[in-house]
């Protein structure tokens, strides 16, 4: 097992990934470049996640950490623009919305924790 599997950061950004995808994958009025931003937004959050726990140094950590936050940020953005558009329901932007928040509330943990 790669370490990176035991955190719990990563398992929650994975399902909020799964959760959000499963909303918007098929919808047919999804503007094509929002939403392949949008997959790029929250593969970034994992893979960085990922990349980052492999790292040795702590700058390179923090880095890698930091940029996932940052790609949570920008997929907490693309949540609120699909809502905008009709995409997904207010019930469902608050339920992503909270979990990406969360995500994003154990990433900044993360960084202050590398030591």
């Amino acid at each position: 097992m790669f370490d990176f599997e035991g955190l719990t950061v990563y398992q929650k950004a994975k399902e909020a990934r799964k959760e959000l995808l499963r909303l918007v994958i098929g919808k047919h009025n999804v503007d094509k470049s929002l939403f392949d931003q949008l997959k790029r937004a929250v593969l970034s959050i994992i893979l960085n996640i990922a990349e980052g726990t492999g790292k040795s140094s702590i700058h390179e950590k923090r880095n890698f950490f930091t940029i996932a936050r940052g790609s949570t940020y920008e997929t907490a953005a693309t949540i609120d623009l699909l809502k905008d558009d009709g995409i997904i329901s207010d019930d469902d932007h608050q339920r992503l919305y909270l979990a990406f928040e969360e995500v994003s509330k154990m990433l900044m943990g993360l960084i202050k924790a590398v030591k």
